[in-house]
């Protein structure tokens, strides 16, 4: 099938496009046969299958472990539920204080959309409401939402989420933005969106010229893998830049994909590069069908110890797991801090020596400090 550029890079056509069915893609990969059976019963059942021509086009057609193929290409083991798996692993259901928006944090709310997106990763936290497969439905209604943020005054951040947000039209995007910026005591928006790694030709000038109008804006991304960054998502993300707009990504740690210091070492250096700061890496939310995703935390925490000391330290994200059923993000660090004693700290080095830090547990100089609590009184 012979495609014009205009076409290809025209946002409209790549959506128009996409590729939805298990007859579509057997056309053009060979499938395993777990492939198969997460094409007919895993994208009906758990969460629909859909892949921009533009995404697609990276996948390897004979290599059933492409790093790029197993995000989105539906299994068979989605079906496989482990008892301590969950619908809604962040518990943000319980935490939704008006449809589709959820307030848990003191200061900060996420304002959920859309329930679509361009296309569907496979290990998607919000499968529960996204791409309206499951029985549960998102509800939103923008009229209760605004209400809520403008009675709440400690509301100072905003994310707008989905669903996948850049995904809205121009104007209705800016709508909410505008009514966003008309709250005096919102002071940051941020967007989460994988538009630009899945859709990297919605990132037009226009959306650009738009975002510009409502700053201070953050814009996080979702790359996982550096073959997700070519040139045409290098091209977008510095447009987004240019525009004045701090971008971060957020990376989901996945088994078989980029549970490798090496690969996560070359993902950072390629965002910076792209002019994009690493924010986070998850550990795999305990979602529905994502065993065959997940990787232990002690193999993350090897990861992380294989960064910091080997790159940029703003290259180096914050390694964090979402506190089961609504616990919020909890940070996970490589044991730095061998021991306090007296007059000493004990620290451990990036290379593992160790080296001793004077301090330690002395406090005589302070005789208000309680010994017991840690505190002053």
């Amino acid at each position: 099938m012979s495609i014009s550029d205009k076409d290809w890079n025209d946002w409209h056509w790549q959506l128009k496009n996409r590729l939805h069915s298990l007859e579509q893609i057997e056309k053009q990969l060979a499938l395993s046969p777990e492939e198969q059976r997460g094409l007919r019963f895993a994208s009906k059942e758990k969460l629909a299958f859909s892949l921009t021509p533009y995404f697609f086009n990276l996948i390897d057609p004979q290599n059933p472990d492409c790093p790029i193929r197993r995000q989105v290409i539906p299994r068979v083991e989605e079906l496989v539920s482990l008892p301590y798996e969950m619908s809604d692993p962040c518990g943000e259901d319980k935490d939704m204080v008006a449809p589709g928006l959820v307030h848990r944090y003191p200061d900060r709310v996420l304002f959920l959309v859309t329930d679509r997106c361009a296309s569907y990763c496979r290990y998607c936290t919000r499968s529960r409401i996204v791409s309206g497969v499951s029985g549960q439905k998102l509800e939103t209604d923008d009229k209760l939402a605004f209400e809520y943020l403008k009675n709440h005054r400690e509301v100072r951040d905003v994310l707008i989420s989905g669903g996948d947000p850049l995904l809205l039209s121009d104007s209705r995007l800016e709508k909410l933005l505008r009514q966003l910026r008309e709250i005096p005591h919102i002071e940051i928006i941020r967007i989460g969106t994988r538009i630009p790694i899945f859709l990297p030709q919605r990132i037009t000038d226009g959306l650009c010229k738009m975002l510009k109008a409502y700053h201070p804006l953050w814009l996080n991304i979702h790359a996982n893998h550096p073959k997700e960054l070519t040139m045409e998502v290098k091209i977008a993300l510095e447009k987004l830049a240019d525009a004045g707009i701090p971008l971060g990504n957020q990376s989901v740690l996945l088994k078989g994909i980029n549970d490798d210091h090496q690969i996560i070492l070359e993902l950072v250096r390629k965002l910076i590069r792209c002019r994009v700061r690493p924010y986070y890496i998850y550990q795999c939310d305990l979602i529905q069908g994502t065993d065959h995703f997940r990787v232990p935390i002690k193999k993350g925490l090897e990861i992380m110890r294989n960064l910091r000391g080997f790159t940029t330290g703003f290259a180096v994200p914050q390694y964090v797991v979402d506190g089961p059923g609504g616990g919020g993000k909890i940070p996970l660090n490589p044991d730095y801090v061998i021991g306090y004693y007296e007059d000493k700290v004990l620290l451990r080095n990036y290379e593992g020596k160790i080296y001793s830090y004077p301090g330690g547990q002395d406090t005589k100089q302070d005789e208000n400090y309680d010994r017991q609590s840690g505190t002053c009184m």
